[in-house]
């Protein structure tokens, strides 16, 4: 018995997919163009499927469980759970307008023509907003639609907003913040549901190491109560005797967002000797 999980068939969510098995030691057996895989190490077949798709399959219980962006989920799987945000592929999904356009809020939108890939998502925003607009589905690049006269504003994914600058469009409204998440089959059976716990747990240690820096220092003793207070550590810092006597070794680990501001903060209190690690797993 394996545990079956969909992902995206090509681009950037794909390799974000795939990287995040590979470090959780799962090898994937796959070759050119191939649509569905096996593991050599872990029990679990692959489907690369389109992402659109992906909700259907997960709904019908074809696949057990999947790594998709939940703006896709909100768009297409509402009725589906997800279990993990994994950190990646980070994105919005705004309206926006042409620069020219003054725009004030919201309420501007009303009877407006709005080229779409997310008709759902974009109902349900303006009815919460209380706002009347004419719908114009687009499959593909939509960010064209205002300067051929199409739609008068779009609805897409913004994740650097290079693509709504080259069309000459603004972005106004963001409706949702998005990210890559595990969701799971309401057709999952029990002895799959094992293995994704499993799963969970590899992933979750991955994600706990990105998230985080080992760091070593010296300290002289007469200073190692102030850098200790600065640390954030996971319980406490280890800390060790050097053999220069009146110095000590300190090691923690540090999140990476934190990471600059404590670093300036522990050179002041008399840190020296600073070193810097990845952390490749980490298992609480």
């Amino acid at each position: 018995m394996k545990i079956r999980i969909a992902i995206q068939k090509s681009g950037r969510l794909n390799e974000d997919s795939l990287r995040i098995l590979k470090d959780c030691g799962i090898s994937i057996d796959n070759g050119k163009d191939q649509l569905k895989a096996s593991s050599r190490n872990f029990p679990m077949e692959v489907f690369y499927l389109r992402n659109g798709d992906i909700p259907q399959y997960l709904r019908d219980g074809v696949v057990d469980i999947a790594i998709i962006g939940e703006n896709v989920l909100i768009e297409k799987g509402v009725d589906i759970e997800f279990v993990e945000k994994l950190g990646f592929s980070k994105c919005k999904v705004s309206l926006a307008v042409p620069k020219s356009m003054t725009y004030d809020s919201v309420k501007d939108f009303e009877g407006k023509k709005i080229a779409t890939s997310y008709p759902n998502t974009v109902q349900n925003y303006l009815k919460t907003k209380g706002v009347n607009a004419d719908l114009h589905i687009i499959s593909g690049s939509v960010e064209i639609a205002p300067n051929i006269g199409l739609a008068d504003a779009i609805c897409d994914i913004v994740s650097s907003g290079s693509t709504l600058f080259k069309n000459n469009l603004k972005e106004v409204e963001v409706m949702l913040n998005s990210e890559a998440v595990l969701a799971v089959s309401p057709k999952i059976d029990e002895a799959r549901k094992k293995l994704l716990q499993k799963l969970q747990f590899r992933i979750q240690s991955v994600l706990r190491a990105r998230q985080s820096k080992y760091v070593l220092l010296n300290a002289p003793n007469e200073k190692l109560n102030d850098v200790i207070n600065l640390l954030p550590g996971m319980r406490s810092p280890t800390v060790l005797p050097l053999a220069e006597e009146g110095w000590s070794s300190v090691h923690t680990v540090i999140n990476k967002d934190k990471f600059w501001e404590v670093i300036d903060e522990l050179k002041q209190a008399g840190a020296e000797g600073i070193l810097v690690c990845p952390i490749e797993k980490m298992v609480l």
